[in-house]
């Protein structure tokens, strides 16, 4: 079974390894590999040849402040166990 690649992807675990292992100057390796020298330095700046994760590193609401998060939390936690309470 072969490797599942994001869409953005250029690089597979086995191209990343070889940009780790190589002694080549970035442009001659992102000449050879037809990928753009900084995708080159990045592999070799990392330590593994895994993903990393993108995105913010803490979710958090774009609409809410905090204090208005935790009062709908506090709300729906005080509802949720009341009987006969249907939400409508």
């Amino acid at each position: 079974m072969g490797q599942v690649r994001h869409g953005s992807a250029t690089t597979t675990h086995a191209v990343r390894a070889a940009i780790q292992r190589s002694q080549a100057s970035l442009a001659q390796l992102s000449k050879e590999l037809g990928i753009n020298p900084k995708t080159v330095a990045k592999w070799r700046k990392r330590a593994t040849v895994e993903d990393q994760k993108t995105g913010p590193r803490a979710t958090r609401s774009t609409v809410l402040s905090e204090e208005e998060e935790a009062m709908i939390v506090a709300f729906r936690r005080h509802t949720l166990n009341r009987p006969g309470f249907t939400g409508e």
